[in-house]
């Protein structure tokens, strides 16, 4: 009988008013399995959260909904008013910088001078084919080193094994037939 008494869940009684009463047992049915441990939830969330029961937790989120979106509608005819004043007036300047002038009326020459319309001799176009070419170089750089990480990768990962030996410390044994040795040798050399 002893041992049944500390096993035993020992209850307390509480007086509330009927209609309190049958307010927490309609809650407590909708949301949690005992009446005991709707209880302690709630407590729980007013000690966690440091809440008082009798204050109000502030607008609710409805309002909340409403005055987001009153700051987005604000933040979007800012947005639309930079683009109008700002962005888009810039955006034609930039083009028109990157145009090229217009002609000048053509004078009569005594001597007609012959040009080339050739793109090279066009500054302009030689610094970005400059470009170009060095975006070609850049990306076949960062091919190789990919390619040659990914090979010291497999090298290291597949073809290198500690090999422990009963004297001395232990040593790497690279699994490599000779001839792959010497071609991946050359290969760095002649890179």
């Amino acid at each position: 009988m002893k041992g049944n008494k500390s096993t035993m869940k020992t209850f307390g009684n509480i007086r509330f008013k009927k209609k309190t009463v049958q307010r927490f047992q309609e809650f407590s049915k909708r949301f949690f399995k005992t009446h005991t441990e709707a209880l302690d939830t709630m407590l729980d969330f007013f000690l966690y959260n440091e809440i008082s029961p009798k204050e109000t937790l502030g607008p609710n989120a409805r309002t909340l909904e409403a005055n987001i979106k009153k700051r987005i509608n604000g933040l979007v005819s800012i947005v639309k008013d930079i683009e109008k004043n700002q962005t888009r007036p810039t955006t034609a300047m930039l083009q028109l910088l990157f145009e090229k002038t217009p002609a000048k009326q053509k004078q009569p020459r005594l001597v007609e001078v012959k040009r080339s319309n050739k793109p090279a001799n066009d500054p302009f176009f030689a610094t970005s084919l400059e470009a170009i070419e060095l975006r070609k170089e850049k990306n076949a750089l960062k091919r190789d080193l990919r390619e040659t990480k990914q090979q010291f990768e497999d090298i290291l990962f597949s073809k290198i094994r500690i090999v422990k030996s009963s004297f001395g410390k232990p040593r790497l044994h690279l699994d490599m037939a000779l001839e792959d040795y010497e071609a991946l040798k050359e290969k760095i050399k002649n890179a």
